[in-house]
């Protein structure tokens, strides 16, 4: 496995910790760290270059639109969380942050949140932004439009108490209701510009919409009235799907970030002229296994599965090492994981024992349906039905489109197994929700009496030692009785010119731009 060095291109540790300005408690008053915002900090350190401005960054896909609250696409909000803001933000580390809101408080009950606003903020269209437009953005985000509706289903009442307060009440207590403030399709928006934000987005954001340009490029440009303004006057991310192409281009100084898979960083290492940021997800990947099959509803056999794989070298082979095993559904970066990769190691012998034991001594025979979009579900599927056949286990692979996979596999629930990645949450209950027994999403058909227990219990229980307790007990759980074959948590890789400082990744998928500059040659 490589040595992962962790490499994070900031001035300062307090731009890492602090990406806004200051942490805050529950109630959001915030601590004695929050004398400096970035700008302050990055000038104080005379490293900026004022003279170079203009950053080209590539993305590998066009975004589905610029209303933050029409659509789920990933592409959209790594652009459009520079162009809006939100009540509260996410650091680095996963702490929520004040961002439009200066501060907040929760009843005792838990169930009414309040929020005070910043002063002084304004639209980009020069319209001061008030309470009133943070209750119309919510009551749109809550409509039937939005995709995201049923994540703010639970909030009951949105009461304006002033033009810089407001309340949110809800039905039933959720201890995590704060971090669904923090995503990026939780963007405030102008009533006024509403109708039109998919091509023409307006918001408070550190950088403006200036154009864009289908399949090829989308520009931004610095928002001076910004609370903490960017470094940067222009961004352009240019759309470039193919990664050969988007090394060139690094190389011939046409673009200053690009993400690369492990094959690719090799041709920077030890090159003064580029940084290599390694950085840990907050993601996952596995493979999937339908419980409902008959053999396969048997603990024993998806922990022979489990044992007859040799995680690290399909790691190692697949993603050339850039990730982090793991034994059960949770991310490595987020401080409620535990580590339960030796619950069960790699071990064939005992693979084969338990499949006799399960009455397959004569083998079994399963189908593996694997998305043709992504590549390397497709080569660590193969692998893995290399060593599944090794212990007896004869697998047929079939290579979907991804929208078969979608409505066959992940919908309907048509196969055996599957491999596929799935992107994290600031909420822990929204990462392992899907295996409640009831869970629409539950496509492992999985039901355990005690995880459906811990899952009910964790969305009321206060104290903050008894939840993390819950949700590492339902990660032991997951371990043991293995719904799937948990492979690893993945490693992302950018690479930078070395003059780019300031850019780091997020516990959830979004670019803030307005941390990033150049440095002085």
């Amino acid at each position: 496995m490589k040595r992962f060095k962790f490499i994070f291109s900031v001035l300062l540790v307090s731009i890492i910790l602090v990406a806004c300005g200051s942490s805050t408690d529950e109630e959001g008053s915030a601590n004695e760290n929050s004398n400096l915002d970035s700008t302050e900090q990055k000038e104080e350190s005379n490293t900026v270059n004022i003279e170079k401005t203009e950053l080209n960054m590539a993305l590998s896909v066009d975004p589905d639109g610029l209303d933050p609250h029409r659509t789920t696409a990933a592409s959209t909000f790594q652009i459009t969380s520079n162009i809006f803001d939100t009540l509260v933000t996410v650091t680095p580390d996963g702490e929520i942050d004040k961002d439009l809101a200066e501060s907040w408080a929760i009843s005792d009950d838990g169930l009414t949140i309040t929020f005070e606003l910043r002063e002084g903020v304004v639209f980009h269209n020069g319209r001061e932004m008030t309470a009133d437009d943070v209750k119309y953005s919510f009551e749109r985000l809550k409509d039937e439009e939005s995709p995201r509706s049923g994540d703010y289903a639970n909030i009951a009442e949105i009461n304006v108490i002033d033009h810089k307060t407001i309340e949110f009440v809800t039905d039933s207590l959720n201890v995590e209701l704060l971090s669904n403030f923090a995503y990026p399709w939780a963007a405030i928006v102008p009533e006024e510009a509403a109708e039109d934000l998919r091509n023409h987005p307006i918001g408070t954001g550190p950088f403006k919409f200036e154009e864009w340009v289908p399949q090829q490029q989308l520009v931004l440009t610095k928002h001076t009235e910004h609370y903490d303004p960017a470094s940067l006057e222009t961004v352009n991310f240019k759309m470039m799907p193919d990664v050969t192409s988007q090394v060139s281009a690094l190389q011939a100084g046409e673009l200053d970030i690009i993400a690369v898979n492990g094959d690719l960083v090799g041709q920077f290492e030890g090159n003064p002229d580029y940084t290599i940021l390694e950085n840990r997800s907050n993601s996952i990947q596995l493979m999937a296994i339908n419980t409902e099959h008959e053999a396969l509803a048997d603990q024993r056999v998806r922990q022979a599965i489990n044992l007859a794989v040799d995680k690290q070298a399909l790691i190692d082979t697949v993603w050339w090492g850039y990730g982090e095993e793991i034994g059960s559904h949770y991310p490595t970066m987020l401080k409620e994981y535990i580590d339960t990769n030796s619950v069960l190691s790699y071990n064939t012998d005992q693979a084969k024992a338990l499949l006799e034991e399960a009455g397959y001594r004569d083998g079994l025979e399963l189908d593996m349906y694997l998305p043709a979009s992504y590549p390397a579900y497709v080569d660590a599927g193969q692998i893995i039905a290399n060593e599944l056949d090794a212990i007896g286990i004869k697998v047929n692979i079939e290579i979907v489109e991804w929208a078969t996979w979608l409505s066959d596999v992940y919908t309907d629930r048509q196969y055996d197994l599957t491999v596929v990645g799935h992107t994290g949450r600031l909420d822990p209950y929204d990462l392992l929700a899907r295996y409640h027994s009831e869970n629409g999403e539950n496509y492992f058909n999985y039901s355990n009496q005690r995880v459906d227990e811990i899952l009910t219990l964790v969305q009321e229980e206060q104290d903050d030692a008894k939840r993390l307790d819950l949700y590492q007990e339902l990660q032991k759980i997951l371990a043991e009785d293995v719904p799937a074959l948990y492979i690893q948590s993945p490693i992302t890789l950018t690479v930078t010119a070395s003059d780019v400082a300031g850019y780091t990744s997020y516990p959830i998928d979004i670019y803030q731009m307005k941390d990033v500059y150049f440095t002085n040659p």
